[in-house]
């Protein structure tokens, strides 16, 4: 059995759903019925008369609607407002239209909503087969991962970087199901992810902007302004993946009505849509972003995982975690037998190192040549009395850890 020291500290865990904001059903002193009307008229319900000024009677799109209405007031300046507000949020809780769903989503979590959709082929009744739906769910998490690294940084192709700090900014960004492998809806948190949807916006116009110049000229230029508005290769592949196997696709941003329109932003932008004939440039465009982007200069700091070298003696390949100095988490690097040592018994003492050298766009970014400047870095007294008994080799390498060790 293992047990936790008690001095230590306990790991953060995610909250349970129940104590989650999108949850529980928004109450109605907390809806505006302006923003409750806005979301209805986007997500397809029509609005079939009611008292001019007062309240609206809403349906529900599709043929089997016609039964099913919702009195939404125009404000809450009248006595009964609140009530018939509560009726329309109870309503909807209920209603088994796919729609009623997502509204109410927007309203317990003001949200941005990106949306895809398909020309894909469907089974009997208008079923999806399991992988053409998996196709449309890989895609969109692509996307949405290539604008939160755009957020982070601009390059035409970030492999590792920054990947771990984007995937979780996405934690909190809800998805709807995804109808007939056809369509899907996802949410993006005004509070936590509005850089995002801002950024995916710009990006997919630029990346139409570019292939049509491409198209129509031959060059790939265009391609180069558009990473300063968020094309990247990241955003290119999943451009392709949603596209692939297809007749052609869409997508759109729609911003969330409680918290207005982003600054350089249209109110109301059309979709923007893909092609089939789209593919060829977009790959060219990722081989371009991939074969040009350039090595990095860094100072890395991080602890040795995991060595290896053919022999006894001479050069060798270390793997270091990142703890500073680049956004990866880890990277590999090839030393000399010096350096190697140096690295050994940093390993050995459970002791970080700090390196300089480049990172190498080829590979993702995951592999520092040049590496030069091995030194150990300094540690707290309880781990240099550790770390001097059990340096008892060279006094070449003692001298190098007692230097970093020293205090101030």
């Amino acid at each position: 059995m293992t047990h936790r020291p008690l001095d230590e500290p306990l790991r953060p865990v995610r909250p349970h759903p129940d104590g989650a904001a999108w949850h529980r059903p928004p109450d109605p002193d907390q809806v505006d019925p302006a923003v409750l009307g806005a979301l209805l008229r986007r997500h397809g319900w029509q609005r079939r008369g009611g008292a001019a000024g007062r309240y609206g009677r809403w349906t529900p799109p599709g043929p089997g609607g016609g039964g099913t209405s919702l009195l939404v007031p125009e404000s809450l300046a009248f006595p009964d407002s609140e009530d018939l507000l509560g009726e329309a949020l109870l309503a909807l809780s209920r209603s088994g239209t796919p729609s009623a769903r997502e509204v109410l989503v927007s309203l317990a979590v003001p949200s941005d909503e990106v949306r895809w959709w398909r020309d894909a082929p469907t089974g009997p009744a208008g079923a999806a087969s399991w992988t053409v739906e998996e196709q449309l769910r890989t895609a969109a998490r692509q996307m949405l991962l290539a604008g939160a690294l755009a957020t982070r940084a601009r390059a035409g192709y970030y492999g590792a970087r920054y990947r771990r700090t984007a995937a979780a900014s996405l934690e909190d960004v809800l998805v709807g199901s995804a109808a007939g492998g056809r369509h899907l809806t996802a949410f993006v948190p005004v509070s936590t992810g509005r850089p995002l949807a801002v950024r995916l916006h710009q990006a997919l116009y630029a990346a139409r902007e570019a292939i049509d110049y491409q198209r129509a000229t031959g060059g790939m230029d265009a391609f180069d302004g558009a990473v300063e508005a968020g094309v990247s290769r990241e955003l290119t592949e999943a451009l392709i993946a949603l596209v692939r196997g297809t007749e052609g696709a869409r997508i759109a941003v729609e911003w969330a009505p409680a918290a207005g329109v982003p600054e350089g932003c249209a109110a109301r932008a059309e979709a923007v849509e893909f092609s089939p004939g789209d593919l060829p440039v977009l790959r060219e465009a990722g081989a371009r972003y991939l074969r040009e982007e350039p090595s990095v200069p860094v100072r890395i700091t991080g602890t040795v995982v995991r060595m290896r070298r053919s022999g006894p003696r001479g050069e060798g390949t270390v793997r270091l975690r990142v703890i500073a100095g680049a956004e990866i988490p880890h990277v590999r690097l090839t030393l000399d037998e010096e350096t190697y040592r140096i690295a050994g018994h940093a390993h050995l003492v459970g002791m970080p190192v700090r390196v300089q050298g480049r990172l190498e766009s080829r590979g993702g970014f995951r592999r520092l040549v040049d590496a030069c400047e091995v030194v150990p870095v300094q540690v707290d007294e309880a781990e240099r009395d550790r770390l001097m008994k059990s340096l008892q080799e060279t006094s070449e390498i003692t001298a190098f850890f007692e230097e970093a060790c020293a205090g101030d």
